[in-house]
């Protein structure tokens, strides 16, 4: 399997432009653990938000992807008005559209907005921004780069 290195300086600069892509108001982030808790850390800065959340969800067992979709560590948002979930990638869309199908069951009342770095076409939802289409399977840094010196 091919795979693409993502350096934290590429992160960066793609989080910069999801920001000016970014054309809805919102008032809590929720990052989808574990590959959108760096964004919604780092977005919950730049925007000022304290309201920043995580929901987990296991859809893989390292590269191979399981049978269903197992989403926990559901968030409260209730007093929320609008939300921006962030994850890295969109990739199949399983994910996405069972954590939209609980938020939107829960929380009829809230504005749910999607964010990524990474799309990919032949997922089954698009993120409502993104910053590029996934080319390969992608090594992002914060699973690889603490690795690379264990013995």
């Amino acid at each position: 399997m091919k795979r693409h290195y993502y350096p934290y300086t590429e992160f960066r600069d793609d989080l910069k432009t999801l920001t000016q892509k970014i054309d809805k108001p919102f008032d809590t982030i929720v990052g989808i653990s574990r590959g959108g808790l760096s964004m919604a850390q780092m977005l919950g800065e730049y925007y000022d938000i304290r309201k920043v959340y995580a929901i987990n969800s296991i859809g893989y067992d390292d590269t191979v992807k399981l049978d269903e979709v197992r989403i926990f560590n559901i968030p409260d948002l209730s007093d929320s008005k609008s939300v921006l979930i962030v994850d890295d990638i969109v990739d199949s869309g399983d994910t996405l559209v069972k954590i939209l199908d609980l938020f939107k069951s829960r929380y009829p009342h809230v504005n749910f907005y999607v964010a990524s770095i990474f799309y990919k076409k032949s997922a089954k939802i698009a993120p409502t921004w993104y910053v590029k289409e996934a080319p390969s399977w992608i090594e992002f840094f914060w699973t690889v780069d603490l690795k690379e010196d264990r013995v």
